[in-house]
């Protein structure tokens, strides 16, 4: 046995592998010591290995599944090894083979792996959230990426440039990642695969001939990288399913172009989809999300993560969401029956992939059925807006299937059909008539056993029925010797302690009519399975269109829900570069400070040509982050297609957003908090547009006062000069005001504060003009800083600003551009100096006492005493 768990071991590489033993996968070894870690379940031992007892540990298998998507969550991957014969048939193989039938191993084999990115199982998925696998193949200094939900069978490819494709596979947000192992640039957390399987002549292959067609240009133009990882995506989905692919619809080719460019700082900074602490509490789509269905959350969540950059579209979105706003008992009467529909996506790639149940084939009926009733349903209202027009023809046309399934299917159909009792009586006479044999049969096992109770004089006799001996008679073991006499007609098979079981032939036909007729129903209800299986892969496409219609539905009637709930505005979308929002509000903050009764201060922001880049000063924790952010979050819910949280939004299409607000330390890259913060900002200085929207905070702020004012400067300076696009800069560095002088489009604001007998009042308005001070004090005695640590920084304070007074202070040398050009010169004279003296040093003939002194001296020339 250990010498086929090892060679099955060796097939499943760096996965857990569960070994079936009866009703048990076992794991040995250090995967025991993993799983038992990861389970919290015992580790035991079994036998011995190279003379060491070997660690096992074990999970049911009625119950594997949430183990399973235990261990999926602790980042494991596992092989799956079943058992591909029976012990009789292991004996017979033996027999045949000369080997001793005593020692017959069962035959076993990995029949699946299971992986993050390659699972169906309802168990083991979020209902509201996609389960994406990626696969990546760099060609000539770009990458084809392909991405796949295989719980939905929806599948993208696409193209990019190599410093984009960090902030692609954010956007994708795949559980898995698979790479060639030759790929030229690391990846983390990608799974490598033999390189020849990202071939792009195997990849256009094996897509004609998944989709049985001649061309693949039919769907769209697919370039060589897309091909390329198409084929390594497919290679492993063969390798996963071991040749058994799940659904695959025709690929579609997304174009970067079309949607709102965002990188992953900017996703994590903005909370769109996880909160900073991980999970969805706290999020953009926790607080937006109102759809009632699995399917369209995930569709949400898309929408999200790539929000639109075509007017049109964006357009076509708002107006369906308006036309359910205005509609409040149509959007209930929808939003009610959304509600009872069955995830018809991923039930249909439970069937495609073959794991699909009885049930699932009922929710395709239910799915249908609904889809058909809300073609229906709105397909009578006046008025309707484009997108909904387009919609409904994908609502319709399965009258067919869902009459077929309704006649065939019980009403709740099992999740189990091993044991049958999921075809509707009715719709096969032949099945009825052996049902009913089945039925009689049991009839007349009771009347046989009143028989005998009769014949026998035992009242206490009775017909019984187990696993192991089938049907039997029971006595007790008082009587055993009554039905023992050859003439008796009934046979002996087992004695127990309190009772004696026996057999007769009247029992043994009837319990054979039994076996047999239910035997016969089994395998038809089997076969009627199958077909009904052919009938909805053969529709498979026209289905997930189905599926993906009532999704956007959904999201558009949420985003109604919403906006009527919070009293959101319908945002205006125009081509050019500005932003006018009237009484804007962050959606998170908002629903924080309603759930503890407090209100939130609503802000308006204003950009154009003339008027493009915010300063905004002000005191810590007064709101200018939040401002910030939620302006950004604004934008991007405008472009997704949903209304916005304020009062009224006109905003100019964005090709890009960017959020550079707070930082922290990257040790895993060996990355500072302030080396964050300059690689986040350099993205945005290289990538952003005249088009894009950036939100900066405190940029400089993690180095020293002089560092940081000359890096703030010059990046106010690149953005407002060189890049040109809307922007909103927090920042407490008072100096940067004197740039409103020279930056015409520049504008001063801040968040008013007020200090009040000693204690700072927060106010959270954003106003014209510049901050006085920072405040930092107040805040530090706000945060309970010990009251002589405060007393001494405000001596300290006072101290600094006499100085700056006298002398000029930092401001002095910012009146002439370019920048800081006094302090500038006077450094390098400084340095000049030094580097004479250093020079002039002849090191060898100091003696230790002149080293010291002409330290002093070089102290003394650059002014510290």
């Amino acid at each position: 046995m250990m010498a086929q768990y090892l060679a099955l071991k060796e097939q499943a590489g760096d996965c857990l592998l569960f070994y079936r033993m009866g009703d048990f996968f076992e794991l040995f070894f250090d995967d025991a010591k993993t799983a038992a870690g990861v389970l919290d379940i015992a580790l035991t031992t079994r036998g011995e290995h190279g003379g060491e007892p070997v660690p096992m540990c074990g999970v049911p298998v009625h119950a594997a599944e949430s183990y399973l998507a235990r261990l999926i969550k602790g980042g494991c991957r596992v092989a799956i090894a079943e058992q591909t014969e029976t012990p009789d048939e292991a004996k017979a193989r033996a027999k045949r083979e000369g080997s001793p039938v005593s020692k017959a191993l069962v035959a076993r084999d990995i029949v699946r792996f299971v992986t993050a990115g390659t699972l169906t199982e309802e168990a083991l998925l979020e209902p509201r959230r996609a389960n994406m696998l990626a696969a990546i193949a760099p060609v000539r200094g770009s990458v084809g990426i392909a991405a796949v939900d295989i719980s939905t069978g929806r599948m993208e490819l696409e193209e990019c440039e190599e410093g984009a494709l960090g902030a692609v596979l954010a956007r994708i947000g795949a559980s898995e990642v698979i790479a060639p192992e030759d790929a030229a640039f690391p990846l983390d957390d990608a799974i490598h695969r033999d390189g020849r399987e990202f071939a792009s002549e195997a990849g256009a292959k094996r897509l004609r001939t998944i989709h049985g067609v001649a061309t693949l240009d039919g769907f769209g133009h697919f370039t060589r990288a897309m091909l390329a990882a198409a084929g390594g995506l497919i290679a492993y989905l063969d390798h996963v399913g071991r040749g058994a692919l799940p659904l695959l619809l025709p690929p579609v080719v997304r174009d970067g172009a079309g949607a709102l460019a965002m990188d992953a700082a900017t996703r994590a900074s903005l909370e769109i989809l996880e909160a900073h602490g991980g999970g969805r509490k706290g999020s953009l789509i926790a607080v937006i999300d109102r759809c009632v269905t699995g399917a369209g959350a995930r569709q949400l969540a898309e929408d999200l993560a790539a929000p639109l950059t075509n007017r049109t579209a964006i357009g076509e979105r708002l107006a369906l969401v308006g036309w359910l706003h205005a509609a409040p008992l149509l959007r209930e009467e929808l939003r009610t029956a959304l509600k009872s529909l069955p995830d018809v996506g991923r039930a249909l790639g439970r069937v495609v992939a073959g794991r699909g149940s009885p049930r699932d084939l009922g929710q395709l009926r239910d799915g249908l059925d609904m889809a058909r009733r809300v073609h229906d349903r709105l397909g009578a209202e006046n008025d309707r807006p484009a997108l909904l027009d387009a919609l409904l023809p994908d609502l319709a046309g399965h009258g067919a299937l869902v009459d077929l399934f309704g006649r065939a299917l019980v009403p709740s159909p099992p999740t189990e059909r091993a044991k049958g009792g999921f075809i509707a009586e009715g719709y096969d006479h032949a099945l009825d008539d052996l049902r009913q044999t089945s039925g009689n049969a049991r009839r007349a096992i009771a009347a046989l056993e009143a028989k005998y109770r009769d014949e026998t004089g035992i009242g206490s006799l009775k017909i019984k029925h187990n696993g192991v001996l089938g049907y039997f008679i029971e006595v007790p073991a008082k009587h055993g010797d009554a039905l023992m006499a050859p003439d008796s007609g009934f046979t002996h098979r087992q004695t127990l302690a309190n009772a004696v079981r026996f057999n007769s032939l009247g029992l043994h036909e009837e319990a054979s009519r039994i076996a047999e007729a239910g035997a016969h129903a089994l395998a038809a209800e089997e076969a009627h399975f199958e077909e009904l299986v052919g009938e909805a892969i053969a529709s498979r496409e026209a289905i997930a269109r189905t599926a993906a219609a009532l999704a956007r539905i959904d999201v558009a009637a949420g985003a109604a829900e919403r906006a009527a709930e919070g009293g959101w505005a319908r945002p205006e979308i125009v081509d050019a570069p500005s932003l006018a929002i009237e009484g804007g509000r962050h959606p998170v903050v908002e629903a924080a400070l309603s759930a503890s009764g407090e209100r939130f201060v609503a802000n308006d922001c204003g950009l154009a040509h003339d008027d493009r880049l915010w300063l905004v000063g002000g005191p810590n924790m007064g709101g200018k982050s939040t401002f910030l952010r939620q302006n950004a979050l604004i934008v991007l819910l405008a472009q997704a297609g949903s209304f916005v949280p304020a009062d009224a939004a006109k905003i100019g299409l964005v090709d890009r957003l960017f959020s550079r607000v707070g930082a922290a330390d990257n040790l895993a890259r060996g990355r500072s908090t302030f080396m964050v913060e300059m690689v986040e900002t350099a993205a945005i200085l290289s990538q952003a547009t005249e088009r894009s929207f950036v939100i900066l905070d405190e940029v400089g702020r993690g180095t020293s006062t002089y560092d940081g004012l000359a890096l703030a400067w010059a990046v106010v300076e690149a953005v407002h000069d060189t890049i040109r696009c809307r922007c909103l800069f927090a920042t407490h560095y008072h100096e940067l005001s004197l740039m409103a002088d020279r930056c015409d489009a520049l504008s001063l604001h801040y968040v008013r504060a007020r200090e009040w007998k000693g204690d700072l009042v927060l106010l959270h308005e954003v106003a014209e003009g510049s901050a006085d001070r920072s405040y930092g004090l107040a805040v530090a005695k706000l945060a309970g800083v010990p009251a002589p640590v405060v007393k001494r920084a405000r001596a300290v304070l006072d101290k600094l600003e006499k100085g700056r007074a006298e002398t000029g202070g930092i401001a002095a040398g910012l009146g002439d551009l370019p920048l800081f050009a006094a302090a500038a010169e006077a450094e390098e004279e400084q340095c000049d100096t030094l580097r004479e003296s250093l020079r002039a040093l002849d090191i060898d003939a100091l003696s230790p006492r002149d080293a010291l002194e002409k330290l002093y001296e070089l102290k003394r020339e650059v002014g510290e005493d």
